[in-house]
C-alpha cells in the first residue's frame, strides 16, 4: 500500500463522527453532573467548575484534531543505508478510559526496521499523543500506533509496547492500585523473527510499575 493511500484509509480516524455541541452546551452537562453528585454548581467553589472542565476536556481531547498520519508523512532518506532499528523508548502519555472517563496513565515504547527512509524522532512522539488524547482502550490504542507506523512508513516491522495504571480499576470498582496493564503490537519481522523481537524486548527493559513521573 502507497504512502498516500494509507493516508486516505487512516485520516477518517482523526476526527469524531458527531459534530461537538457548543461550549455553553458542554457547560451545561457539567453543570448537571454535579447536581447529580449531589452538591451546588452555584456556590463559590463551583461556579466556575463548568468553564473549567470544558477547558481541561479540550486539552485531555486534543488527539481528535490531531491527524496522526500527517506527523509520519515527511521523511528522511540520507542515512547512509542505515536499516537496523529505530526505538523510542519510555514515551509518556496520558488518556482516558472510555468506559468511564477515568485517567490512563503509562508509556509507550515504539520501534520500527526503516527501509531507505527515517521520520523525525519527535514524530513517533506525537503519534502516540494524537491517539492517546482520546477516549481510548489501550489494546486499540496499540493497534493503531503500530498500523499507522506500518502503512505510512511501510517499514520491515514495527514493534509497540503500553505499560500504563488504569485509574477506572485503582480508584473505583475492583481498586487494586500499582496494576500495570501491557499490551504490545508486533508487525513484521518483529513478529516472524523471534530474535528481532527479543532485541527489542530487552532495549526496552521490565515494564515500569509507577507513572507517577
Amino acid at each position: 500500500m502507497a504512502a498516500g493511500d494509507a493516508a486516505h484509509d487512516l485520516k477518517p480516524q482523526a476526527a469524531p463522527a458527531m459534530p461537538r455541541p457548543e461550549r455553553e452546551e458542554a457547560e451545561q452537562a457539567v453543570r448537571t453532573l454535579l447536581r447529580w453528585a449531589g452538591d451546588d454548581p452555584d456556590r463559590e467553589g463551583l461556579v466556575d467548575t463548568p468553564k473549567r472542565v470544558a477547558k481541561a476536556f479540550e486539552e485531555w481531547f486534543a488527539g481528535y484534531d490531531m491527524d496522526p498520519v500527517a506527523y509520519l508523512e515527511r521523511t528522511f532518506e540520507e542515512v547512509e543505508g542505515y536499516d537496523e532499528m529505530v526505538l523510542l523508548r519510555d514515551i509518556r502519555f496520558e488518556s482516558h478510559c472510555e468506559h468511564h472517563l477515568a485517567p490512563i496513565i503509562g508509556r509507550a515504547h515504539v520501534a520500527y526496521l526503516p527501509t531507505g527512509k527515517v521520520v523525525g524522532i519527535s514524530k513517533l512522539a506525537r503519534v502516540v499523543e494524537a491517539f492517546a488524547r482520546r477516549l481510548q482502550v489501550q489494546e486499540k490504542m496499540t493497534a493503531q500506533i503500530a498500523n499507522t507506523i506500518q502503512q505510512v512508513l511501510e517499514p520491515k516491522g514495527v514493534a509497540v509496547v503500553i505499560e500504563a495504571a488504569h485509574q477506572c480499576m485503582t480508584t473505583r470498582g475492583v481498586h487494586k492500585p500499582g496494576v500495570t496493564l501491557v499490551t504490545s503490537q508486533m508487525l513484521g519481522d518483529f513478529r516472524t523473527n523471534p530474535m528481532t523481537r527479543r532485541e527489542f524486548l530487552t532495549i526496552i527493559g521490565n515494564p515500569s510499575s509507577s507513572f507517577d513521573g
